[in-house]
């Protein structure tokens, strides 16, 4: 396929963390080394800028309590800087005034538009306002996609909402993992020393954000019914030291070469969130040779089973006590040995790419305005 431009532009992306900053650099880094594409990134940041194949910004006023997310308010600017940046293809990591920019600026340009839908936005303002307010998101939601030729889906779990909102063309996307970074070879040993623990203990990890979705108060809880010798650490807070007897808390780790080394130092990663689009930090976890035992919600079953740990009743302590219980009357080694296969075999970055990029060919395969070049080595258009 001939040398194309691809830009993605989003709100949700922090130099500090985050799933789609991981998906956008990923990626960035990956179609520098295996295509003759060009890629650019169009996201918040603390000034201005325009870099044509790497990541310019517009400047933006920082959200208090954030991973350092920005917000700028600037939809005209938007839109001029997309168009500066002069793509043949464009990607939208959100439904907010980016995706309004990059509609307008398809339009303009006759290029194919393709959206990434990483975030259930019905369902986290529902639960913050009510099932109203969820439903008038939806049909928004709708109303936007439509005037999208494709938008991207995660799992399948995301794959079957959007179709219930009628939303028509989406694409299975799953993201992948960096398996050399996140693997089981960054293990430290004297992790519960550091940790001002028992060499005994019992450690489980729970890392991300910390939002309403991710259902803290349940992981706190099960810990608080679990009592010695199990342990919880919690990674991405602003805060750090111990929270209860058995839950110590401490900041993000903004390299993700030191996020693999806590995790890979845990006997397994342990998550309660409910409404995951994906879970990419379970994967990451698998990847680091641990067993996960999560929910049995959201895209979670879709990766998770008892091959590789366990899954349980949403928003259940008692549940999740007593499969993390369970879950050390395995053989811990052989579950972490097992998860990262299922890894290594479905879910690297490589893998994720190499798909996503057969669907961009079809995309512009399709667009009529686009030249031929391009058409002859499109694959069908995937639609729901």
């Amino acid at each position: 396929m001939q040398r194309m431009h691809l830009v993605d532009t989003t709100l949700f992306y922090s130099p500090t963390s985050g799933g789609i900053k991981r998906y956008l650099s990923a990626k960035h880094a990956w179609l520098h080394a295996n295509t003759s594409w060009r890629h650019s990134i169009l996201v918040p940041g603390d000034r201005t800028r325009l870099e044509t194949g790497g990541i310019s910004t517009l400047r933006g006023y920082r959200v208090p309590g954030t991973f350092n997310y920005r917000l700028p308010l600037a939809p005209r600017r938007w839109v001029r800087l997309l168009d500066e940046l002069r793509p043949d293809l464009l990607e939208a990591g959100d439904a907010f005034h980016p995706a309004w920019a990059a509609w307008r600026v398809a339009q303009r340009r006759n290029i194919p538009l393709a959206a990434f839908f990483h975030s259930n936005l019905p369902q986290i303002i529902g639960r913050r306002i009510g099932t109203m307010s969820e439903r008038a998101v939806g049909r928004y939601v709708r109303w936007l996609y439509e005037r999208f030729d494709l938008v991207f889906a995660p799992s399948l779990h995301v794959c079957s909402f959007l179709a219930s909102l009628g939303v028509r063309y989406t694409a299975h996307q799953p993201l992948g993992v960096d398996a050399e970074i996140f693997h089981p070879a960054k293990r430290q040993l004297d992790v519960r020393t550091k940790l001002g623990l028992a060499p005994a203990t019992r450690l489980l990890i729970f890392a991300g954000r910390f939002a309403g979705e991710k259902n803290l108060p349940v992981l706190l809880q099960t810990f608080k019914l679990l009592g010695s010798p199990y342990h919880l650490l919690l990674i991405g807070g602003g805060r750090e030291g111990r929270i209860a007897a058995n839950v110590t808390v401490m900041p993000y780790r903004r390299d993700p070469c030191e996020l693999a080394a806590w995790i890979a130092s845990c006997d397994a990663l342990v998550h309660a969130g409910s409404s995951e689009t994906f879970g990419l930090v379970i994967l990451e976890a698998m990847a680091c040779g641990r067993p996960v035992v999560a929910a049995n919600a959201g895209a979670i079953p879709e990766f998770v089973d008892s091959g590789v740990g366990a899954l349980v009743t949403p928003r259940s302590p008692r549940d999740l006590a007593a499969a993390v219980v369970s879950l050390y009357e395995r053989d811990l080694e052989a579950v972490g040995r097992a998860a990262r296969e299922r890894v290594l075999r479905s879910y690297t970055w490589s893998r994720a790419f190499q798909t996503q990029i057969n669907t961009y060919a079809s995309l512009v395969g399709a667009h009529p305005a686009l030249p031929a070049a391009a058409a002859r080595t499109a694959q069908p258009l995937i639609s729901s």
